[in-house]
């Protein structure tokens, strides 16, 4: 593991009252993971590619946008498993463009950082 990346760990980590969302941005789309640190477990995941989304994700008009949209519907997920309150790891990236965009949805989905 890159030390950068052991740093960056010890800081952001879930407990049992928040879970955190980790954030992954590719060229193409971004990602969203639920995870619950303590039992070292992924509860859910959302991306652009998700079956049930793609036809939302596709009418945006830009990324930034679809980051967006993705970050609202990953919100309205992690409620039904009862994670309001959360951690929000942007994995290193600057919080600007898709990953602000990202957790903002969040925020309008209901979720609370």
């Amino acid at each position: 593991m890159a030390l950068k990346y052991k740093r960056r760990k010890k800081v952001v980590r879930g407990t049992d009252e928040r879970l955190r969302v980790l954030v992954y941005r590719s060229n193409k789309t971004i990602y969203g993971q639920l995870i619950d640190d303590v039992n070292n477990k992924t509860l859910m995941s959302l991306s652009g590619l998700s079956a049930d989304i793609k036809d939302e994700v596709s009418k945006a008009d830009s990324k930034v946008e679809a980051s967006a949209v993705i970050g609202k519907r990953f919100a309205e997920k992690a409620k039904t498993l009862n994670a309001s309150k959360v951690i929000f790891d942007r994995n290193g990236y600057l919080y600007h463009g898709r990953v602000k965009a990202f957790a903002e949805g969040a925020r309008e989905g209901g979720l609370e950082f």
